[in-house]
């Protein structure tokens, strides 16, 4: 029998849920030259994500949010594949831990979490390895739907997170090139 989780609990957090024993995730690293906290301002600047993700074109914060703190929200624009269908999302931070972490869950219908992103940054001597990660919750429906379409859209989210970060880490590197000449 699978265990249950409420909506509340979240999907992995450190209240107490449970993991699945087939939990539907993946993971990327890719290595940046430039400290963790100038990576985390650009990996928590959800109104930036447009220029790098293959998915999500744009997002904005909602409500009094204006920046990346734990229960702040924002919504998504999606273009599913990167063709369609086009959609928005309603996320809400997780995690945000300047230089460490930024995590948000996306929210479906009736405040469900239909999947859960994270960004891991750790310090390593000439930089940061930046690890982008999703969970999709293991309720039947999303055992179902990876059970019948899981290996690509593995293959979709895997290749999607390997362009988003290399495009952040071109952005970063890029600026910071420019400084070593300026300086």
């Amino acid at each position: 029998m699978w265990p249950t989780r409420t909506a509340q609990q979240g999907i992995g957090d450190a209240r107490g849920a449970v993991e699945y024993p087939h939990l539907v995730k993946g993971s990327v690293t890719v290595h940046f030259a430039a400290p963790p906290a100038e990576v985390w301002d650009l990996v928590s600047d959800i109104t930036r994500i447009g220029e790098f993700s293959p998915e999500t074109f744009e997002a904005r914060w909602v409500g009094d949010a204006t920046g990346p703190r734990v229960g702040a929200r924002f919504r998504g624009h999606v273009r599913r594949n990167g063709r369609g269908p086009v959609y928005w999302t309603t996320c809400t931070v997780t995690a945000s831990e300047p230089g460490r972490e930024f995590a948000f869950a996306v929210s479906g219908p009736g405040d469900t979490i239909v999947n859960a992103w994270r960004y891991q940054l750790d310090p390593s001597e000439d930089g940061t390895d930046v690890t982008e990660s999703f969970k999709l919750p293991g309720t039947l429906p999303f055992r179902l739907y990876w059970s019948l379409a899981g290996r690509a859209r593995l293959r979709t989210n895997l290749t999607g997170m390997r362009v988003t970060l290399e495009k952040m880490k071109a952005i970063i590197e890029q600026g910071r090139d420019g400084q070593a000449e300026a300086g």
